[in-house]
Order: C-alpha cells, then sequence, then structure tokens
C-alpha cells in the first residue's frame, strides 16, 4: 500500500481550495472580458457610432494581442512560479479591464467635445471621427486586458499539475474552467444592469462604472491568493498523506526508475524552440487553433445575436434569461472532465487514449449548430439551447485538451505549452472575429445617411431607407442572419477537423521523455 492509502482516512483536501481559487480567478478573467460585449450594442456603440465591423475589430485586435501573450505569458509562469506569475497576471487583466472605463473621457478630450450627449448627436465626419478616435482607444485598453488574461491558463493548468495526479486533472481543470462558464453566467444578469443603474444616476454614461466595478473583484482575488497558495511540500494545510496522493504519478516514475534520474528529468527546462520539435506540442495547438475561436464567437457576438435577429437589448429581461439559459446549459461541461477518468477506470486505457476518446464524443455535439439558425425561424429558444450545448461540448473538450498537455509534458514546461496552445486558440479568435465583423456589416448591405454610406438597420428600413449595396442571401436567409448562419455552419465542424488532425499528429500516448 501506498502512503496515502495508509492515511486516507486522514488525508487532508486543500488541493480543492486551491481548485476553488482557480474557478474564482477564471471566473473574474470572464466576466471582465464579458463587460464589452454585454454594453457595446446598447450602451457604447450610440455613443461612439459603431458598426459590426468596429466591434469586429476591437474584438480582433484583443484576440491576436491575446495569442501572443499567451506564448510568453507561458514562459513567464515557469519562470516567475505560480504565486507570483498569476499575481502579476490578474493585476494587468484587472488595470487594463478599469481602464476601458476612460475611453469615453479620452475620446471626448482629443476630438473636442464636451460631454456623450454631443458625441450621441454628432453626425458626418465628426460621427466618424469620434467611431475611429474612440475604436483606438478601446483597443488600448483591450490590449492591455488581453496581455494580462493571457496569464491564467498557464499559471491555472501548471497549479493544476502541481497539486492533482494525471488521473483527476481533468476533472479539477474542468472544475476551474467552468469558471469561464460562470463568469459568462453571471455576466448577463449582472452587468447591463449595473450600467443602467449607474446610467440612471447620472455617473458618465454607465457603462463606465460597469468596467471599473468588475475590474475591482481581481484586485481582491490578489489578496486572498498571496495568503491561499504555497506549492504543495510547503504548505501548512497539506498533510503527509495528502501530498503523497498529489505525488502518485512521481511515486510510479520512482518505482520504475531510479530515484536520480527521476529528479533530474523533473528539473530539466525545456526551451520554447525544443517544445516546437514534438508532434505533441503542435497536437495541442492545433485543437486550440481550431475550436477556441468558436468559443469566443459565442462569448462576444451572442448578446448582439440576440439584439440584431430577434430585437432584444442586452439590458431587457427577455436577452438576460435566454444568455443565462445558456450558459447555465454549459455548465454541464463539468462532468465532461469526468468522462476520461470514468473510462479510464472502465476500460484500463491510458490517460491520452481515453481522452481522445471523450474528446471525439464532444466533437459531435458542436453539429448541431448547423440547425441553430433554421430553427431559430420557430422560436429563438432554438439557437439558445444549440449554442448552450455547443458550448458544454467546448468546454469539456477545452478541459481535456489542457489535460493532454500537462500528461506528456513534464512539469518544468507544462505553461509553456498551454500557453503555446493558447497563442494559437487566439489566432484561430482572431480569425473569426475579425471575419465576424466584416461579415455581418456586409450580410446587413448598406444605405445613404446624411451623405454617408451606413449600414442598414431595422430601423431605418422601418423608416423607408432604401439599399445601397443589397442584403447578403444565403441559404433562404437574408442579411444578419444569413452572416450568423454561415459562422455556424463553421462553428458546427471545426471539433471534428480539429480532432483528425490531432489524432494524425499523436495515434498514440507518447509522453516526452528528456535526455
Amino acid at each position: 500500500m501506498n502512503n496515502y492509502q495508509n492515511a486516507v482516512s486522514k488525508m487532508t483536501n486543500y488541493r480543492w481550495t486551491i481548485c476553488a481559487m482557480l474557478f474564482f480567478a477564471t471566473t473574474v478573467n470572464y466576466l471582465d472580458r464579458q463587460v464589452l460585449s454585454l454594453t457595446w450594442k446598447d450602451f457604447i456603440a450610440p455613443e461612439f457610432h459603431w458598426t459590426d465591423a468596429h466591434y469586429g475589430d476591437i474584438t480582433a485586435i484583443f484576440s491576436l494581442v491575446y495569442a501572443v501573450a499567451n506564448l510568453f505569458a507561458g514562459r513567464f509562469i515557469d519562470w516567475m512560479g505560480t504565486k507570483k506569475g498569476y499575481l502579476w497576471a490578474i493585476f494587468v487583466w484587472s488595470m487594463g479591464a478599469c481602464l476601458h472605463a476612460v475611453c469615453g473621457w479620452a475620446t471626448e478630450h482629443v476630438v473636442g467635445i464636451h460631454d456623450a450627449a454631443e458625441m450621441i448627436a454628432a453626425t458626418g465626419a465628426v460621427a466618424t471621427t469620434i467611431a475611429i478616435t474612440s475604436v483606438y482607444f478601446f483597443i488600448a485598453a483591450r490590449i492591455v486586458l488581453s496581455i494580462g488574461e493571457a496569464g491564467n491558463f498557464p499559471a491555472a493548468i501548471k497549479v493544476t499539475a502541481e497539486y492533482f495526479p494525471k488521473k483527476d486533472r481533468a476533472f479539477a481543470t474542468s472544475i476551474f474552467n467552468a469558471g469561464s462558464t460562470v463568469g459568462a453566467l453571471v455576466a448577463p444578469v449582472t452587468i447591463p444592469s449595473l450600467a443602467r443603474y449607474f446610467q440612471s444616476l447620472g455617473i458618465g454614461n454607465g457603462w463606465e462604472m460597469a468596467f471599473i466595478v468588475i475590474g475591482v473583484l481581481g484586485f481582491v482575488w490578489m489578496g486572498v491568493w498571496v495568503f491561499a497558495y504555497k506549492k504543495p511540500e510547503n504548505n501548512p494545510h497539506v498533510n503527509a498523506a495528502e501530498l503523497a496522493y498529489i505525488n502518485l504519478d512521481k511515486q510510479a516514475e520512482q518505482n520504475e526508475k531510479p530515484q536520480d534520474t527521476a529528479n533530474q528529468k523533473e528539473e530539466r527546462k525545456m526551451s520554447l524552440w525544443e517544445c516546437l520539435k514534438y508532434p505533441q506540442s503542435w497536437a495541442v495547438a492545433v485543437g486550440k487553433f481550431m475550436t477556441d475561436g468558436v468559443w469566443w464567437f459565442f462569448l462576444f457576438w451572442t448578446p448582439a445575436y440576440i439584439s440584431d435577429v430577434y430585437g432584444f437589448s442586452s439590458d431587457s429581461g427577455t436577452a438576460q434569461l435566454l444568455i443565462f439559459v445558456l450558459y447555465a446549459i454549459t455548465m454541464l461541461s463539468i462532468y465532461g472532465g469526468k468522462l476520461p477518468t470514468i473510462i479510464i477506470n472502465k476500460t484500463g486505457m491510458n490517460p491520452y487514449a481515453a481522452r481522445m476518446r471523450a474528446m471525439f464524443i464532444f466533437a459531435l455535439f458542436p453539429l448541431l449548430a448547423l440547425f441553430a439558425q433554421p430553427l431559430g425561424e420557430y422560436s429563438y429558444w432554438f439557437p439558445i439551447i444549440i449554442i448552450g450545448i455547443a458550448g458544454a461540448a467546448h468546454q469539456s473538450w477545452s478541459a481535456n485538451i489542457y489535460s493532454v498537455g500537462s500528461d506528456m509534458f513534464p512539469k518544468s514546461a507544462v505553461a509553456t505549452i498551454i500557453g503555446l496552445g493558447g497563442m494559437a486558440g487566439g489566432i484561430g479568435a482572431y480569425l473569426i472575429n475579425k471575419c465576424s465583423g466584416m461579415l455581418f456589416t456586409y450580410a446587413a448591405g448598406t444605405t445613404m445617411v446624411d451623405g454617408q454610406e451606413v449600414e442598414m438597420t431595422k430601423a431605418l428600413l422601418a423608416q423607408g431607407a432604401e439599399y445601397v449595396q443589397p442584403a447578403m442571401h444565403f441559404m433562404g436567409f437574408e442579411g444578419k442572419p444569413a452572416g450568423y448562419f454561415i459562422i455556424f455552419c463553421v462553428c458546427a465542424v471545426s471539433y471534428l477537423i480539429g480532432w483528425c488532425i490531432m489524432k494524425i499528429l499523436v495515434p498514440k500516448y507518447k509522453p516526452i521523455v528528456l535526455d
């Protein structure tokens, strides 16, 4: 019997406290990320005269910088360590979240306008200048936010590798990764209401305080993390039995190989270029590239989809209920992290084979997105439920692909591999957000207002405006619904394509063995 079995009745469970901290950090991460998507359509766009293309550019730049920052964030976390690295990451992204609140003031100062009401009333060239200037300021704030947020998952996966044996990592990852769903779940019922409340108090246009209130949560988390985290071997809350359980994999390695060899391999660092030589790295990168953009599309564009296609503003009760139900369904992903453990226990498969089988199952559910737009003709609940199921499948997929990286690479390289995967995922998200913004603006068609060619809206169409550029038609849909249908089709097949490429790159479990 090993040590943890001898004292299992006395084993502490502090690793789950650490997992809870990761969960709350990820929740705050996604709350900060969601403030813009839930306020831009109804609060920010009228003030700054944004179109879908403007918003698409902002989210695309965020995704691109996030992608590049992930690569460096992983190396930074491996170098700095999980405690300090996590503190720096959440400090930077919380500052970035708060910086959004000053974008309106900065735009007024540069353009020479006195208040938000004057900006809303602007037309012609002045409105265009306001839009372009404000977009630049928001991009700057999003860049700071993305640099900080890039550190969350590399740090969290590294902490999970430190505190959990391989067989439990996917489940632990699915729990803290559910923070992204909870953040997305809480956001629609709080952020628009916060913006509307502060707007009613006359504090700016309301959306500014929403960014500040949510941004402050990160600083609160930092205060708790300082006292909560120590490495397992140095943590007074982790007793010998729990430490033995955490180190199950190391004990197994030491039983197979001399202790000095195992320790030497644990301590050796891998350079980024060395990591890139292995197909395992590319498998993680491809899996993230093909699928992260799908999640980010749903995250950033669902509020706009509900507004554009069904006419519900983000602070309306119906829109809040729809998005709440969507992400409540996504919470089913917690069970997705448990599926590989069940497969391992029933079949005796190695972790990689079990994860790939589970990921294939998860890759089938997004195919339902092919029917989201057609069924949406009957009720707006159909696409919301389908997007929720696809979101749950994505989060289950994501929890397992993170664990694939931590299973096959030594702990010293885990954050780097996760950062590499995050970079690939960010590039995929950049492409889908950039293309979506351009596609939706094109799909809507254009008309003339005050001598300017602008995007055709339902309001303008109702007023008798005529098209300069006609609305797009696709598979029986017209305008923005046609554009959304195209993107839904892309999202539907991305997971199966990603799974097939991963399986080709790494057909069997092959952990990295360092010389």
